[in-house]
């Protein structure tokens, strides 16, 4: 569910207009809502409560929006945050989430990133590798600081999502090869300053298929009760996130909260241990539109193209991934056609849609890229020196905007003729 309606024939993010906002912000621009994202986030937490032993750890995946507006907004309810950087830890804070409710996680985190987590106080690190475990072992020695780590594994399932946000694979960069995990887990233990408390798996994003997250979870508790068996204490085990969302309205929609939660009660029965989870892009997928102006249409070989203000430097996902996103008018049109809605820039990729049935729209007419709330503002870029896009939030009947479009006279500041020149 989301709160972006229709009204009169046109789009509305809970109260507010699309159209007001795209004559007072310009096109393109992000926008948020907070009444979305507030639901997504309690519905999932209401849903996991309970599970495993204490309060569940609900950690924010910053890296989907980190915008410090969501980051405040999820902060208030109660969110903890899983990074994967230092800028990603420094937004965290800024946003008011606890540093004892911040995971840190990441496949090459550096010292100095390190070394900012220890300082913060965080409450673990997710380690991928026993050259981690040693590093950290390192920075911790020299801050004279004792950390708690968890010991991330490779569960090696398949989790039939896309190859590019596929992390669980034997073959992924991610984590240890769960057979390597005692050895990891005592080279851990022998360091002073390291307490290896924890395990921790991701297998992937955009889940869609409940089955290979149960049989990693399963594989966590047995490895758990193994590590435990050897005589280690374990206190923690985060299960990652990947829920799926509905990106595509023609299709089934994926598992629920409820089912997600269900299977991990079953898969996590009788556990001893606090469970922690990191959802991201089903707390603020369809939390989040693009909202773009049409410049004009014209007429290929066989094609019929929509131009759009918008492009792949501030909605990669479609070029990046092959990914669909729903392309509706603002104002409802009457009319349909097949068209590729595509954006301005010098590249055949920077494509939204590929022979589309969609609303007829034309110059000046808005439309509005559905669940863009997720990985779209933030891995946006400045490619053909185009300026990054504004974010606007709302609330009831309020706007605000919550990262300012930049311009090229700031683009510009930021480089220097070299003084040869």
């Amino acid at each position: 569910m989301d709160h972006f309606q229709f009204r009169e024939g046109v789009m509305h993010a809970e109260d507010v207009s699309l159209e007001v906002l795209a004559a007072d912000v310009g096109t393109p621009f992000y926008c948020y809502s907070s009444a979305t994202i507030e639901r997504h986030f309690t519905v999932f937490r209401d849903a996991v409560a309970g599970l495993g032993s204490g309060d569940p750890l609900v950690a924010f995946a910053v890296k989907s929006n980190p915008n410090l507006a969501v980051l405040a907004t999820v902060a208030r309810l109660g969110a903890g945050a899983d990074v994967v950087s230092s800028g990603e830890l420094a937004r965290a804070l800024a946003a008011g989430i606890p540093a004892s409710r911040i995971v840190f996680s990441g496949v090459g985190k550096t010292r100095a990133e390190l070394a900012a987590g220890i300082a913060a106080g965080i409450l673990q690190f997710n380690v991928e590798s026993e050259a981690e475990i040693d590093m950290l072992a390192q920075v911790a020695a020299n801050q004279n600081a004792i950390v708690e780590i968890a010991i991330r594994i490779n569960p090696a399932v398949d989790p039939k999502t896309n190859a590019k946000i596929s992390t669980g694979g034997a073959d992924a960069k991610f984590g240890i090869p769960w057979e390597r995990l005692p050895a990891a887990f005592a080279q851990a233990a022998a360091h002073p300053n390291l307490r290896p408390v924890g395990l921790a798996a991701h297998i992937g994003s955009q889940l869609t298929d409940l089955g290979p997250v149960e049989d990693t979870i399963r594989k966590l508790g047995e490895l758990a009760r193994a590590l435990e068996a050897a005589g280690h204490v374990i206190k923690r085990i985060d299960v990652g996130g990947g829920l799926g969302v509905p990106y595509n309205r023609d299709l089934p929609p994926p598992p629920s909260p409820g089912d997600y939660a269900t299977m991990v009660a079953r898969a996590t029965a009788g556990w001893p241990w606090r469970l922690m989870f990191e959802p991201g892009r089903m707390i603020v997928g369809n939390a989040g539109v693009l909202v773009s102006e049409v410049i004009l249409t014209k007429e290929g070989a066989s094609r019929h193209f929509i131009v759009v203000d918008a492009a792949m430097n501030d909605l990669l996902r479609p070029s990046l991934y092959n990914a669909w996103h729903d392309i509706l008018a603002v104002r409802h049109k009457a009319t349909r056609t097949v068209a590729t809605v595509v954006g301005p820039i010098c590249e055949t990729g920077d494509t939204f849609a590929t022979d589309r049935e969609m609303e007829d729209v034309g110059s000046g007419d808005l439309v509005a890229f559905m669940t863009a709330g997720a990985y779209g503002a933030t891995m946006a870029s400045t490619y053909n020196s185009r300026p990054l896009v504004p974010e606007v939030m709302v609330k009831g009947a309020q706007w605000a905007i919550v990262s300012q479009r930049n311009t090229p006279e700031a683009m510009l500041a930021l480089d220097a003729k070299a003084p040869w020149l």
